[in-house]
């Protein structure tokens, strides 16, 4: 049997699945743009990341959430990837 280096915590978990997703804008001062962020909950709550987005940012996100069956994110990477495809399809 192999040896385990280390016992699997939650921080060892590197990518993880969007399982659900809030959109928020906050107001700037007057005359400036607001900040859009984005919270993701990941393994149904196991994990929560929230990402700071400008406005086309936010556009494009929300349409490829949308349209989107299977999300998965990389933690450590900061990274959305999108989408399941079988390898020859």
């Amino acid at each position: 049997m192999a040896q385990v280096a280390q016992p699997l915590t939650d921080d060892s978990i590197k990518v993880r699945q969007l399982t659900h997703y809030q959109f928020s804008w906050v107001a700037g001062d007057p005359g400036a743009p607001g900040t859009f962020t984005l919270q993701l909950v990941l393994d149904e709550g196991a994990w929560e990341e929230v990402l700071t987005l400008d406005a086309d940012d936010a556009d494009v996100l929300q349409d490829l959430l949308a349209n989107t069956e299977t999300v998965h994110y990389d933690v450590g990477r900061r990274t959305l990837m999108f989408g399941v495809t079988p390898t020859g399809s």
